[in-house]
């Protein structure tokens, strides 16, 4: 099959797409990448208007237990300066972000034990109870009683990426952790009732066109109500510090497709975007994007939470961030979304069928080689 059948089959009907026809389309040359984007582009318009939604993230730990290969702050990256904020100061920077006139506070840090269940369930309920805001938690891997717990706060969405749906790359770039368990958390935070986000990272050492394919029908699987399609930024503290960065392109048309696979999801224009191209992320916003996350942690944080170099806005405030994402917005003809963002309605999408998200994971594990079923523990 050529390039041009395989777009004309996922617009005609995204559901009768397989891998071959995604791989067809993420190796899409020069040449047939505008055709790419620019459907990518019309079925964001169709699907989810000219809005693009703002998502502030406060990164209020830079502490993590884990070891992950790619991130900078990896507990082994004894270079890094540490710091947690307080309470206090996690929610004085949610009111900022809210008197600005966002509408979602992305709580996000390490996997940091430090912050028990009690500890961020009254931030959490603070921030429902004092700011008219939606909740994001970006937290890693927590028990079924953690996230019953956030859920019970107030918490409405979870952001956990999978990174790569290859279970031996997933265990060779996360060391002791596996794929298996990633995906039964997901699981658990849908039945939770949390509004699930998840993703994956391109230019990966060892990622092929084929598991960048199997990323997409993975988020397909799951059906969650974001996905993050961001590059690889290699960090000079870690292991993969000298690898090839990921592809801008790459990335491009990785968004495009699983824009045109999944209409219905909100997409961001992921900020490590602009740490590849000083354009990235409005060429993001031309392949299907919707969301942008801008960065509202306290200023004097911002360079210490160092999960690949070149962040943009080092250093800024909040205030000057937000403010620069406004005009990017505006002067690209598109417009603020006013609302909180939530997932669209169920009713209005085009899959019919969706299996409850633990039977759908166990399928994929499945098919990948694991026979265990998709299931918590306390």
């Amino acid at each position: 099959m050529s390039f041009e059948k395989a777009l004309a089959k996922v617009i005609a009907d995204a559901d009768a797409v397989n891998e071959d026809d995604l791989v067809l389309l993420l190796g899409a040359a020069s040449e047939e990448r505008k055709l790419l984007y620019d459907q990518a582009d019309i079925l964001r318009g169709m699907w989810m208007g000219s809005e693009v939604h703002l998502r502030g993230v406060i990164e209020f730990s830079s502490c993590c237990s884990l070891n992950c290969l790619y991130c900078g702050l990896r507990a082994d990256n004894k270079k890094l300066k540490r710091y947690r904020m307080i309470p206090g100061e996690i929610i004085s920077a949610a009111r900022i972000a809210a008197e600005m006139g966002l509408k979602t506070i992305v709580l996000q840090s390490g996997q940091d034990p430090y912050y028990t269940k009690e500890m961020l369930f009254e931030i959490i309920a603070a921030l429902k109870e004092g700011l008219d805001v939606a909740v994001t938690l970006s937290l890693g891997v927590r028990s079924p009683k953690d996230l019953r717990a956030f859920r019970e706060a107030g918490a409405d969405r979870y952001l956990l990426k999978f990174e790569t749906s290859d279970p031996g790359l997933f265990e060779k770039l996360r060391p002791g952790t596996n794929l298996r368990d990633r995906l039964e958390c997901l699981c658990l935070l849908k039945e939770t009732g949390f509004q699930v986000a998840s993703g994956n990272i391109i230019g990966l050492p060892g990622q092929t066109l084929t598991t960048l394919a199997r990323d997409i029908l993975l988020l397909r699987e799951l059906d969650v109500v974001m996905a993050g399609v961001g590059p690889f930024v290699p960090h000079p503290d870690t292991p993969l510090g000298r690898d090839a960065r990921g592809d801008l392109e790459k990335t491009l048309n990785a968004l495009a497709v699983t824009r045109l696979l999944l209409p219905y999801f909100h997409l961001p224009a992921t900020t490590a975007l602009d740490a590849v191209h000083p354009r990235g992320r409005r060429l993001a916003l031309q392949c299907g994007a919707n969301v942008v996350m801008p960065n509202v942690t306290p200023g004097h944080y911002r360079e210490h939470y160092s999960i690949y170099p070149n962040k943009p806005g080092r250093g800024e405030d909040p205030r000057t961030t937000v403010k620069e994402t406004r005009a990017m917005i505006s002067e690209m003809g598109r417009i603020e979304g006013k609302g909180y963002g939530h997932a669209p309605d169920r009713s209005y999408r085009p899959r019919r069928n969706l299996t409850r998200p633990g039977v759908a994971v166990a399928r994929y594990l499945k098919k990948a080689g694991d026979l265990n079923e998709c299931g918590g523990t306390e």
